[in-house]
């Protein structure tokens, strides 16, 4: 690689293009990075092409759920579903299903934070109480009313803020607790006696294949299920109950419409490549060198800085950073002279988002990787800046 050398200001002074280009350039917050050493042909595919209620398909479905538990170290008070519509479906079916039994407090520093206060203001006309934060900040948590229904996230993919961890849940909480957490579970060990509701998808840490959510049900969600019907129609895809009683065939590997059964099994490789990897802690020490690797990039450049100021609340898959004078133009140039280089695909931040650049740190990544993208930044800076 070639020495990075600064002007006066700190700011990169003209470089040639690094000789060496990361070996796997994905950095796309999703769908991201696949798992190293992965290809279709490694797939099993004796599903494909059977009824997804066949024995074999259910027992698939099955597996796959199995193997998110052993994973995620999820107790058996939890239930697991796979639902449609990614992880906005499942976060989705959740409000519309259980929400309108108490008042709801929803929380939002980034755009899918937002996204529920939409739904629970404009399409569910709840009258939520809101607190926000702006990008970069993280809302002060104290003044969440646990006598309330609470929706956040609980890593911000568009800011790179998330909560610290579970400590301002309190146990004795009335309401329940939503949270969506595509981007956190498989990458931090999640309090799960804190979580009420939980929903992600496959495609952020595992590197999976979109189109699928999964729900992630406790104890006390279950009851409010039973206990609970919502004001409002319920679309035939967020149907959680059947005559009265839990659908409990859902967390069985019996989904409420057809899945792909392509998608299921690169789940399935996924999680199969995560258990020879260290299962949950394997994958987070993974997440935490890469996010480790990039902040010694920013450590090292003036011009580089994290948009979430305070690390206790600083993601560690969807990394989010600020470049000193970029407006969305430059952004653009950046991301584009990386990507015809097969330096860095993907790494413009969110269209809602300050402009800045977003980098995925979550296991699937390797942290040779993100090392080598360092010198790559400088050259696009400056490229972008001169041209």
């Amino acid at each position: 690689m070639t020495d990075v050398k600064t002007d006066t200001t700190g700011a990169p002074a003209r470089l040639e293009k690094p000789r060496e280009r990361p070996a796997r350039p994905y950095f796309s917050s999703g769908p991201c990075a696949k798992p190293p050493g992965w290809s279709p042909e490694k797939l099993a595919t004796g599903s494909l092409g059977r009824s997804h209620r066949s024995k074999l398909g259910k027992a698939r479905l099955q597996h796959c759920i199995d193997l998110m538990r052993e994973t995620l170290h999820l107790p058996a008070t939890h239930r697991i579903g796979i639902v449609p519509g990614s992880d906005t479906g499942a976060f989705e079916m959740a409000m519309w299903t259980m929400l309108g039994a108490r008042p709801v407090t929803a929380l939002a520093w980034e755009s899918f934070g937002e996204g529920w206060i939409t739904d629970a203001a404009k399409q569910l006309k709840l009258d939520p109480t809101v607190i926000r934060a702006d990008y970069g900040q993280l809302p002060d948590l104290e003044q969440v009313d646990w006598s309330n229904d609470v929706l956040f996230t609980w890593n911000g993919t568009t800011s790179g803020v998330r909560v610290p961890d579970g400590d301002w849940i309190p146990d004795d909480r009335q309401g329940l607790s939503f949270a969506d957490a595509t981007s956190a579970v498989f990458a931090y060990d999640l309090p799960w006696d804190k979580i009420d509701v939980a929903t992600f998808s496959w495609q952020k840490v595992l590197g999976g294949e979109g189109a699928h959510g999964v729900l992630i049900l406790g104890p006390r969600a279950v009851e409010r299920l039973q206990s609970h019907t919502p004001a409002w129609p319920l679309p035939k895809v967020f149907r959680l109950m059947s005559r009265g009683a839990l659908a409990e065939g859902v967390f069985k590997g019996e989904t409420i419409n057809t899945p792909s059964m392509l998608a299921v099994e690169d789940a399935i490789f996924a999680l199969e490549w995560a258990r020879m990897h260290g299962s949950l802690y394997g994958l987070i020490a993974r997440s935490d060198a890469n996010a480790a690797a990039l902040d010694a990039i920013v450590e090292s450049r003036t011009w580089l800085g994290h948009l979430a100021a305070d690390p206790a609340s600083r993601s560690k898959t969807s990394v989010c950073l600020t470049v000193e004078g970029a407006d969305e133009a430059l952004i653009k140039k950046m991301a584009a002279l990386l990507e015809a280089e097969d330096a860095a695909y993907d790494v413009a931040g969110y269209r809602d988002a300050p402009p800045g650049l977003r980098i995925w740190c979550g296991a699937t990544v390797d942290t040779a990787d993100i090392e080598a993208l360092g010198p790559w930044l400088d050259w696009a800076y400056e490229t972008a800046k001169s041209s």
